[in-house]
C-alpha cells in the first residue's frame, strides 16, 4: 500500500512538475525548515511520500518492497506501518536540526527498516545461529553502509542526517516494540 501511494503521489508531482513548472508539492510537503519552524509540523513526516525523480522513486520503492516486505511479515501491518511513520518523522527532525537543506524522499523511514531489521536479526539470535547471524548482521551493515556513502559524494544532494536519524529511530522502535520469535 505505501509503494502504491508513494508512486501515485509522485505521478501527480511530477504531472503538475511538468505542467506548471512548480513542484507544489514539494512547496507544500518537503522538509523546508524555515517552514516547519514557522509550524507546519507535518513536514516532518510528509516528505516521505515526495521524490525528486523517477530514480529517486524507483531505488526507494524497490528497497520498500524487497526489505520491507520481508520484515513486515514479522511485525505486521500495524507496527510496520507505525515504524516506517517513525522512522520518516526521526529522519525529518535529526535533518530538521542539523541541517539547513531542503529535503524529500522516503529514505529516512527505510533506513530505519533497515535498523530495525539489524534489531530484528540479533535480537533472534538464537534462532538464527551465531553464522547465520554474523551474515545477517554484516550484510545489512554494508548495505547500510554503502548507501550512507552516497552522502559524502558532492552533487548527490543526499540528506545523510536524515538517514541517521532514520536509523536511530527504527533502532530505538525496534528495540522497545519489535518482534521476538520463540523458538
Amino acid at each position: 500500500s505505501l509503494i502504491v501511494i508513494t508512486t501515485i503521489i509522485y505521478g501527480f508531482q511530477y504531472l503538475q512538475t511538468a505542467t506548471t513548472h512548480t513542484d507544489t508539492l514539494f512547496i507544500l510537503g518537503g522538509k523546508i525548515n524555515v517552514l516547519i519552524s514557522a509550524g507546519q509540523v507535518w513536514r516532518l513526516v510528509t516528505p516521505v511520500f515526495l521524490h525528486a525523480s523517477s530514480p529517486h522513486l524507483g531505488f526507494n520503492m524497490y528497497a520498500l518492497y524487497f526489505i520491507g516486505r520481508n520484515l513486515e511479515r514479522f511485525y505486521g501491518h500495524g507496527r510496520f506501518l507505525l515504524l516506517y511513520f517513525l522512522g520518516a518523522f526521526g529522519g525529518n527532525v535529526l535533518s530538521y536540526v542539523l541541517s539547513p537543506a531542503n529535503s524529500i524522499g522516503a529514505s529516512t523511514a527505510l533506513f530505519a527498516i533497515l535498523a530495525a531489521e539489524g534489531v530484528f536479526i540479533y535480537g533472534n539470535r538464537k534462532l538464527f545461529g551465531p553464522q547465520r547471524t554474523r551474515q545477517m548482521i554484516t550484510n545489512l551493515v554494508v548495505v547500510t553502509l554503502i548507501n550512507l556513502s552516497f552522502g559524502l559524494i558532492p552533487g548527490f544532494n543526499v540528506d545523510s542526517w536524515g538517514h541517521i536519524g532514520g536509523i536511530l529511530a527504527g533502532i530505538f522502535f525496534a528495540w522497545k516494540a519489535g518482534p521476538i520469535l520463540r523458538i
